[in-house]
């Protein structure tokens, strides 16, 4: 299995170290501007997002790739 995992640089990051990850680096306002969710424009914060994108896999998606997008991936 780990053979499977060692070229997919998600592999051991959590959404929460991604979401942190984002807020660092684009900040919650260009984050709604890049993916128009709810979460990320009224009231945002780390524990709300969490919750959305743990039930929601699309927007789930958008985030992971707009992290790999801030990593150069």
């Amino acid at each position: 299995m780990a053979e499977t995992q060692k070229n997919n640089p998600l592999h051991g990051v959590t959404l929460e170290q991604i979401l942190k990850h984002l807020v660092a680096h684009y900040g919650w306002e260009v984050m709604n501007e890049r993916i128009r969710i709810n979460c990320f424009f009224d009231n945002p914060s780390i524990s709300s997002s969490l919750k959305f994108l743990r039930k929601t896999e699309w927007a789930r998606k958008k985030v992971e790739l707009l992290y790999l997008e801030s990593i150069g991936q």
